[in-house]
């Protein structure tokens, strides 16, 4: 049953996808604080963050059991996004495991979805050949991100460098700017 954790709390925006081994979970809360999860075997999701001062819960029962173990998260600056490996690798109906419609705060997430019938295929090999490591994807005890922009081959730039050449390029300028003649003049009234 979807529920808050308390009623003075509000609920992010929660996207989910699905393979046949994994969910895919991100909730959607820029700059949130104090961020708390808890995941149970059984499937028990519960999350709360606040922002601004506002308090966030999401307190859900998903639809099968998940290997614990082998589930992860990632604190980000825009959003917290779960990788949560099931128990059994099958395709579940549906997310949670209350039944009608879902929770207006859930939503497909369709920039990772994959239809069942697909997953084999070309579809999914995104998904199952992606290392989460590279994210700083990990459980309770890892949540770095440090070492980011080595991944992506960025590299100091020499400021001493581009100081010289600003300096001669600003020499050049008003050199040239002391032989020119002016070609028009303003005046104010």
């Amino acid at each position: 049953m979807a529920s808050l954790s308390s009623s003075s709390s509000r609920h992010p925006s929660v996207k989910w996808a699905q393979l046949s081994d994994k969910l895919f979970i991100t909730i959607e809360l820029p700059d949130a604080k104090d961020v708390k999860v808890k995941l149970e075997p059984d499937g028990k999701f519960i999350f709360s963050a606040s922002k601004d001062g506002v308090p966030y819960a999401v307190d859900v029962e998903l639809l099968d059991k998940i290997n614990l173990e082998e589930s992860k998260y990632n604190v980000g600056l825009r959003s917290i996004v779960y990788s949560i490996k099931k128990a059994e690798d099958k395709w579940w109906e549906r997310l949670l495991k209350q039944e009608g419609k879902p929770p207006a705060f859930l939503k497909v997430d369709w920039d990772k979805w994959v239809d069942e019938d697909e997953e084999s295929g070309a579809g999914a090999s995104g998904f199952n050949d992606m290392d989460f490591s590279k994210f700083g994807m990990g459980g309770p005890e890892d949540f770095s991100m440090s070492g980011a922009a080595d991944d992506f081959g960025d590299e100091p730039e020499d400021e001493e460098e581009d100081t010289a050449e600003s300096e001669e390029d600003a020499k050049k300028v008003a050199a040239a700017s002391e032989t020119e003649p002016a070609t028009h003049e303003t005046t104010e009234a």
